[in-house]
């Protein structure tokens, strides 16, 4: 599947416009766990497919690992979302994210720590200059 660079800002905006109406409502201090329900909520009514708690496997040399490591949501096959809720985002999680944006082969990665004042300054995003799907 190709994607091109405004379908992809299309859809993280669609993301991103979904986390605030979660914060908005919410705000800051809650459980991880508390904003990935909210937010898949916000992303169904936005009309936006996702799943969830996706499996990532991994190579290493000649051995597969399976479901190493699951993702927070995928949204419209294209972006990767994990969801934080810490003092600070710190480096670990961005390469964190990039690792499992890089693992799923998807073209974009969004961190979103929803324990920030104002949510826009708790988001990162990644691009994937590995995928095959960018046009």
């Amino acid at each position: 599947m190709l994607i091109d660079d405004a379908a992809l800002n299309h859809v993280t905006g669609i993301i991103l416009a979904a986390a605030i109406e979660v914060h908005r409502i919410l705000g800051p201090g809650l459980l991880e766990s508390a904003y990935v329900e909210c937010l898949k909520h916000e992303l169904t009514v936005k009309g936006l497919r996702f799943v969830a708690q996706q499996p990532l496997a991994m190579q290493y040399k000649s051995l597969r690992l399976e479901s190493v490591y699951r993702t927070d949501l995928i949204v419209e096959d294209t972006v990767v979302v994990e969801v934080k809720s810490v003092e600070a985002l710190k480096d670990l999680a961005k390469a964190q994210l990039l690792t499992y944006v890089r693992l799923a082969n998807k073209p974009a990665g969004l961190l979103i720590n929803f324990n920030a004042v104002r949510l826009m300054d708790g988001v990162r995003r990644v691009l994937n200059t590995t995928a095959e799907q960018r046009s």
